[in-house]
């Protein structure tokens, strides 16, 4: 059985997604919310996301390599997180994959698998 990593097409596919949801974060005005918790330069953000989305889908240990554990939730404390937070990480991150091509089954997978995650960031009540 295939991997999320292999299925998605690998390093090259998850910089792509990466790229595509920092770029649609800068261009539009319904991520702001979320594009104001990150630096004015995005680099080292676009790094870390890809570094961590290449294990986090099975393939290479990027971040923990470099980082150790992700630690997200505690990594994630000093920025306020609720609901409208986590809504417009998953909106953006939707419509990076679907602007990236993902396969829409594979989309539906990693939709789910991101709501956990983004769900689990929540440091705020709703």
């Amino acid at each position: 059985m295939q991997t999320h990593y292999e299925r998605l097409g690998g390093n090259e596919i998850i910089r792509q997604l990466v790229d595509r949801f920092y770029d649609l974060m800068d261009e539009d005005p319904d991520y702001y919310g979320i594009r104001k918790l990150h630096p004015a330069d995005l680099t080292e953000s676009r790094n870390k996301l890809a570094w961590f989305l290449s294990g986090w889908t099975g393939g290479p240990p990027e971040y923990t390599d470099r980082f150790g554990h992700p630690f997200l939730r505690r990594r994630h404390m000093p920025f306020t997180v609720g609901v409208a937070e986590r809504d417009q990480w998953m909106g953006c991150m939707m419509r990076a994959m679907q602007d990236v091509g993902v396969d829409a089954a594979l989309q539906q997978e990693l939709t789910a698998a991101f709501f956990k995650t983004a769900d689990f960031m929540r440091n705020q009540p709703e």
